[in-house]
Formats: structure tokens, C-alpha cells, sequence
């Protein structure tokens, strides 16, 4: 304490007797243009700094992107090519690599500025910061524009020119017919196998797959190898060498042999072999071929696999062009089974006996748990048949059967063709064509050819309905009528519910085999969306308490669209700082919205970025818990924000969750 005049003050009563000066920032003016500014170390106003200073000088305005048409990659200087979506990541990256002069200044933001795809531009929106004039920092934003101009990368520069191969894959097989390529055609679509091939061109035998590597050209026979029985053999030709380098260029060429033995085949095994395979029958049938393949002693209903045909090689008996159509007159079971297979007695007659003779047949045959009376089924007539070969010889004549029943058969398929609800892929392909002398003889031999593959692939498509096995190794696909043709059978379903009355062959459309909904995938190209050439004008969904624009996209074909309050996600959105969707991307943040049901409760997610961020995230939606990990997953990695509501069972309350 200080004592004044003899008295003693407190802290608070001496400040009050002492005088502290106001401190105050005096402004300067404009060096430019005289108005009055706070002082900075530039002494400008702000216009007067941007219209004197350009932070972006020497940073072009213009650039030049390389685009591989091919393949649809970019080039990334000085040699690399990266795919890339359109305003991707990815993408965003490489313009922002080959911008020059952008190392000068400091990125603060950058994004896409929508264009139209066929344009052949893009416009990159950047906001840079950079020091001037003694630590002033100065802001600017512009805009980058990229010209995209076709370019062929190496690779594809070289499949673009002829005999550019390295390696050829020649794929045969010595039957008569192509199923079985149309089936391996499936399983390669399906597996991706042929992405690689720089070509396949189609021969009357079989396939040719060329290959820019050998490594390429072993990954798909080693594919062959885990699907069919196969053997192969590869030759190499020299095409040039380098003695300084010790260096030599080869083109390599690998023959693949299928088996020749097909599905419903009937063989003859040689009397070794059938021993080895646990003392089965020589007469059987294939009932399946893979890697490993399968008979059944139709007889007697066992079974046997043979691991490795092309030990000891042999041909098949009879195919199935030679199968002849049989109606069930009676079947007895017999009660042994083995899997899917029972064995019964059958007592059939050849459908073009009718009306002339009343021969019959009595057999035994391993689909007792298929046909019934009145049934057809297709076998081979072994009664009125000539074989040549040395294994039939040799068996001996009293323990043949007449005949061989192979498959149930639908006689009502060939009197209607229905318009099928599916379809399948089919490779890109180039057909060898040969050199006739004549025209006229040319021309035939097409037409024939065409009518030929028309049936071995309508047949195919056949044993498609008949087998779910075979199905299930391949993919099958909603055809462009999927629509129409549901439409159409739903209409002649409820017309029979009615009772109206229906002609013959639609009686007959339950009993055909057919191939389920739950089977069929949507084709790739329908997949694809719609509205890609949409601008960032075009109208969205409903306005959400002028926050944006929340689009709602429908779900999948099992799960409802719920009835989302707008007005009630705005709000939340708002008092966590969050912006919502805005019709097109770009400029601001995305949300989309996939709805879902549960049993108890709805729920969707929102994955919303913070006001002014300029992210373009994804949504998911599924039950309640799934909901709100798919939604942090969406904006994990959009470095954004979710928002997860959830809607209690009869009650229209919404319950929000960060």
C-alpha cells in the first residue's frame, strides 16, 4: 500500500488516481487511389493489390490433356498412363500434376466445374494464396481449362497395327458341334479372362486368343485347365535377335485340345479302364464334364469320375445329334438310388412308330425320378444303330440294352417359341472367313453355317432351362423385353386364375422348364446411368427449406422408398453445420439417399459435407445399424460427415444420430 497524505489506499484506488493513455490504430491511405485503409505492409487497398498484383502469372490457363481413346487412360508426363473417371480423384490429381507454375503458390481448394461429357474439356476451379509486398497474403481464385485430345498409348498403339501378337492361344475340339465353346464363352465373361486378349477371332473348330505377352496367354490356359479336360501344345517362332545384346524376340503359338467327349455322350470305355474305375459297366453315359469327368452306368445307376482322360484317349460312341424322342408307356422304380439319379424300369416306344407298328422296349434307365406315363424322353436306338468302333466290338451282344434313355423331353417347346425374359453375353469376336471361288458356293455356305450355329445355340440355351447346375456356373442376364415378357406371363397366369379360356400352348407354359427371376442379373448397360449428360440446372428432388436440394434415388426392387420430412433433415442439418444435396455436384455437397425397410424400424443415411465443401460422397441405406456403418464409411472417405436417421414403426417421429 502507497500512503497519501497520510492515509493508506488499496490497489483500485490508486489506479484510479493514475492516468493510462488509449492506444489507437491510425489509418494511412491508398498509395493508389487515397482512400482511407488500415495500415498493411503493402499500403493498398485491396482492388488496388489485385488489379496491380497476379499471383497466378506464369501458371497457363490453358493445358493440354492426353486421352487414350483405346483404353481410356490418361497420360501422366512423362510416360505413364493411369485410368480415371471423369471428375474423380484421380483425376482432380493428374490435372493438378500437370499444371506448371503451380508450385509457386499455395493450393488451397480445387475442384471440377461441371461440363458436358462430349465436350472434350474440363474447367478446374483452384483458389491459390501467395505472400506479396513485405507478408501481405493475397488470395485468388481461377479457373484452369484442359482440352482432352486423343492419343493411343503404346499398347493400345500396338494392337492398333496388324500382327502385333506374342502370344496365340488356338482352342480346338473334335466334335460336332459348339456347345461346349458356348459354355466356356460363359464362364470367361464371367471370370474376366478374355480382358487381356487383344483379339479372339472365330473359327468353325473353335477360338483364337492373341495375347500381347506370354504371361497373359498362360493365365487363361491355366483357367482352360480348371474347366475342362485339355491338352496342349506350344511351338515358337523366332522373329528377330539382337547378338550384341543377346537378346531374342519370339512369337509363341499353343495348341489346346479339348475332350472330345460332351455331356449325354454315349460311351464305350475300354475294358481296362472300366475296371479302374471300380469295375463299372464299358456302356455308359457323360453325365457331366469339367476338369474331372463324370458317368453313369445307366443300368445299374453307378457312378464313376475320370480324372485323367488324356492318358488313354477315346472317343464317344454316339452324340447327341443322333438322339431320337421316346414316349413313356409305363415306368416302375425299382428303389435304388445314387444322389439325383433312381433307377426304373421303363417300357417306351419310339414317337415315329405311332400309327405304323406297336413295337415296344423294355429298359432299365437312371431317371425313374423324372419321367412318369406319358412322359417323353430322348435316348439312343441301339437296336437300329451301326456303330464303328473296336470297344463296341467287343462287348458282348446278350448284355446290351435297346435302347438308352438320356434326358426327359418337352415336346411343347418345339411347337411355341416364347419370347425368353433373359439372354447372354457374348465375347467380341471376328469370324474367319474363307476364300471361295464362287460367290453363289460362298453365300451358301454362310446361310448354312448361320442356320447351324442358330440351332447349336438354341439348343444350348435349352439345356440352360433344363439343367439349374449348369446355370449356376454361369451368368444370365434380364433381356431388353424383360418387362414386356413379365407382363405377359403375369396377364396369362391371371387369365387362367380367372378361368378364362387359354389356347394349348400357354396350358403348356407351367409344365416347360424356364429359368427363375431370382436367377437374372441386370445387363451392363442398363446398369449404366441415365442421366450422365444431365446438367447441374436440371430439376432434383423436392427443396429442403432452401438448404438445397435432397435427391432421393429408388431403391432396389425388394425395399420401399420411405416418406423422408425435408423440412425435419434441413433442420438437422443446419444445427450441425451441414449443407445438403444440390442437384448436380460441383459447387456444393452431395447427399443421395437409398431407402430401406426393417421389420421394426426405417432407416437412411445421409452423407452430408460441410457447408461451402465441395466433396461429391455416396449413401448408403439398409436397416438401422447397416445404415449408420455404410453411411461413415461413404463419408470416411469423402472426408465428410453422416447423418443417420432412423424412423421408429408406426410412428412418423425421426430420430437423428451423428
Amino acid at each position: 500500500r502507497r500512503v497519501h497524505g497520510g492515509t493508506f489506499l488499496s490497489l483500485s484506488e490508486q489506479m484510479a488516481f493514475e492516468f493510462v493513455p488509449q492506444q489507437t490504430l491510425a489509418n494511412v491511405l491508398c498509395c493508389m487511389c487515397g482512400c482511407s485503409i488500415p495500415p498493411n505492409p503493402s499500403n493498398m487497398c485491396v482492388p488496388c493489390l489485385r488489379a496491380r498484383v497476379d499471383i497466378t502469372e506464369g501458371i497457363p490457363k490453358s493445358v493440354i490433356l492426353h486421352w487414350c481413346k483405346g483404353c481410356g487412360k490418361y497420360l501422366a508426363p512423362p510416360a505413364r498412363w493411369l485410368p480415371a473417371e471423369l471428375e474423380s480423384r484421380e483425376l482432380l490429381a493428374l490435372c493438378l500434376r500437370s499444371l506448371r507454375g503451380l508450385n509457386r503458390v499455395k493450393l488451397v481448394d480445387a475442384g471440377f466445374i461441371w461440363t458436358e461429357p462430349h465436350s472434350k474439356r474440363l474447367k478446374v476451379k483452384l483458389r491459390v494464396q501467395k505472400e506479396v509486398f513485405n507478408g501481405a497474403i493475397l488470395q485468388q481464385i481461377f479457373q484452369v481449362e484442359y482440352v482432352v485430345t486423343n492419343q493411343y498409348c503404346d499398347e493400345c498403339h500396338r494392337l492398333a497395327a496388324e500382327n502385333t501378337w506374342n502370344t496365340a492361344i488356338q482352342l480346338r475340339q473334335k466334335a460336332g458341334h459348339k456347345r461346349t465353346f458356348y459354355f466356356l464363352e460363359q464362364l470367361i465373361l464371367k471370370y474376366n479372362v478374355h480382358q487381356t486378349a487383344t483379339g479372339i477371332k472365330e473359327f468353325p473348330d473353335g477360338l483364337d486368343f492373341y495375347f500381347t505377352s506370354k504371361s497373359n496367354g498362360v493365365k487363361l490356359l491355366e483357367f482352360l485347365q480348371s474347366r475342362v479336360p485339355i491338352r496342349y501344345k506350344q511351338a515358337q517362332r523366332l522373329i528377330s535377335t539382337d547378338e550384341q545384346n543377346n537378346s531374342y524376340k519370339y512369337k509363341y503359338t499353343i495348341g489346346v485340345e479339348i475332350s472330345p467327349i460332351c455331356r449325354d455322350d454315349l460311351v464305350v470305355l475300354p475294358k481296362k479302364l472300366a475296371l479302374h474305375l471300380g469295375t463299372i459297366s464299358q456302356l455308359v453315359l457323360c453325365t457331366r464334364v469339367q476338369s474331372v469327368i463324370q458317368f453313369i452306368d445307366p443300368l445299374t445307376c453307378q457312378t464313376a469320375d475320370l480324372h485323367d482322360y488324356w492318358r488313354a484317349p477315346f472317343r464317344s460312341l454316339a452324340a447327341q445329334d443322333q438322339l431320337v424322342q421316346f414316349v413313356v408307356i409305363d415306368i416302375e422304380p425299382t428303389g435304388v438310388e445314387n444322389a439325383k439319379f433312381a433307377l426304373a424300369e421303363a417300357t417306351v416306344a419310339r414317337v415315329s412308330d405311332f400309327g405304323t407298328n406297336d413295337i415296344t422296349f423294355v429298359t432299365m434307365t437312371h431317371l425313374g425320378n423324372l419321367l412318369q406315363v406319358g412322359d417323353y424322353a430322348l435316348g439312343y436306338d441301339i437296336e437300329n444303330s451301326n456303330y464303328n468302333d473296336p470297344n463296341w466290338d467287343a462287348l458282348p451282344r446278350g448284355d446290351l440294352p435297346d435302347v438308352v434313355l438320356v434326358r426327359k423331353a418337352y415336346p411343347a417347346r418345339a411347337k411355341k417359341h416364347r419370347a425368353r425374359h433373359w439372354k447372354l453375353q457374348e465375347l467380341a469376336k471376328v469370324k474367319h472367313v474363307e476364300e471361295l471361288a464362287s460367290t453363289k458356293r460362298a453365300a451358301r455356305a454362310e446361310r448354312l453355317e448361320e442356320e447351324r450355329e442358330a440351332s447349336e445355340r438354341e439348343r444350348f440355351m435349352q439345356d440352360l432351362e433344363e439343367n439349374p447346375a449348369l446355370r449356376a456356373e454361369i451368368n444370365l442376364y434380364k433381356a431388353d423385353n424383360f418387362d414386356e415378357a413379365v407382363a405377359a406371363r403375369q396377364a396369362r397366369a391371371e387369365a387362367r386364375a380367372r378361368g378364362e379360356p387359354v389356347s394349348d400352348d400357354d396350358e403348356n407354359d407351367d409344365e416347360l422348364p424356364d429359368v427363375g427371376m431370382d436367377e437374372l442379373l441386370d445387363d451392363v448397360a442398363a446398369m449404366a446411368l441415365d442421366d450422365g449428360d444431365a446438367g447441374p440446372d436440371d430439376d432434383g428432388a423436392a427443396a429442403a427449406d432452401g438448404a438445397g436440394e435432397l435427391a432421393i434415388v429408388d431403391a432396389a426392387a425388394d425395399e420401399m422408398q420411405l416418406d423422408v420430412d425435408l423440412d425435419a433433415v434441413a433442420e438437422q442439418a443446419h444445427a450441425r453445420e451441414l449443407a445438403l444435396f444440390e442437384g448436380g455436384g460441383g459447387a456444393s455437397s452431395d447427399a443421395i439417399v437409398l431407402a430401406g425397410d426393417d421389420d421394426n424400424d426405417d432407416a437412411f443415411a445421409l452423407v452430408l459435407s460441410p457447408a461451402g465443401s465441395s466433396a461429391d460422397v455416396g449413401v448408403a441405406s439398409a436397416k438401422p445399424k447397416a445404415a449408420k456403418r455404410a453411411g461413415k464409411r461413404a463419408a470416411r472417405g469423402a472426408g465428410s460427415k453422416a447423418l443417420v436417421a432412423t424412423r421408429r414403426q408406426n410412428n412418423d417421429d425421426i430420430e437423428f444420430d451423428d
